[in-house]
């Protein structure tokens, strides 16, 4: 049987991913885990949910900057800044204006612009390994959600249509609000970094039972 794990921000929501043939399927220990206490490769794994603080304005941007060693990413760190470990690098990933720019490392790519509304906000940074054919239940976010792919192909459904990420193409960015669908799509496994950029005052993610997709991403 496939195997999958779980949204679940810490503690405060679960959502459970599963293959396209709608059998439910959770991690062997049944609940969804943080990165600290990861048993298998395959799932969404929550790799930090950090404050960023009051942002202003309409918009704002995800910066993407790998360095060689975490002591490296830490003389670079802003308060907008988390460090992790994913897909194999060590992240400085920042939360900020279009032109703002890295102490150092390797630059990798900028995300934006983020659609949001003046306010308090948290960063909650997820990495996504799922097999091809698995979902993600209907969902919303309170904030904006954007993802960084380095490899296979998972495709979005809202009520405003599809949205396909994957690898060397354009980002998929979501705002805060619309029920959302995820299918993994094509033949590679997808490997991802996943930004959910949310209220701090409210869960990163929440489950959504008023709306049913279409089916226009198929597994």
């Amino acid at each position: 049987m496939r195997k999958a794990a779980c949204f679940a921000p810490f503690g405060l929501l679960l959502i459970c991913c599963q293959p396209a043939n709608g059998q439910l399927v959770t991690t062997p220990s049944g609940i969804c885990r943080p990165y600290t206490e990861r048993t298998q490769e395959v799932g969404c794994w929550i790799l930090a949910n950090d404050a960023v603080g009051e942002l202003t304005g309409t918009e704002t941007f995800w910066h993407l900057d790998a360095f060689p060693t975490r002591e490296a990413a830490e003389a670079a760190k802003t308060k907008r800044s988390s460090i992790v470990d994913a897909l194999g690098k060590t992240w400085l990933l920042t939360i900020g204006d279009a032109t703002w720019q890295a102490s150092g490392g390797d630059h990798v790519t900028t995300i934006g612009p983020l659609p949001i509304t003046p306010g308090t906000y948290a960063a909650q940074y997820m990495e996504a390994i799922f097999t091809p054919g698995m979902t993600a239940p209907e969902h919303t976010h309170s904030g904006p959600e954007a993802w960084y792919t380095v490899a296979g192909e998972t495709c979005l459904e809202t009520p405003a249509g599809t949205q396909i990420g994957r690898a060397g193409g354009p980002p998929v960015i979501i705002p805060g609000g619309p029920p959302m669908h995820l299918t993994a799509t094509g033949t590679e496994v997808r490997r991802a970094l996943v930004l959910i950029l949310h209220d701090a005052n409210k869960p990163p993610t929440t489950l959504h039972h008023g709306w049913a997709p279409k089916g226009l991403c198929k597994g």
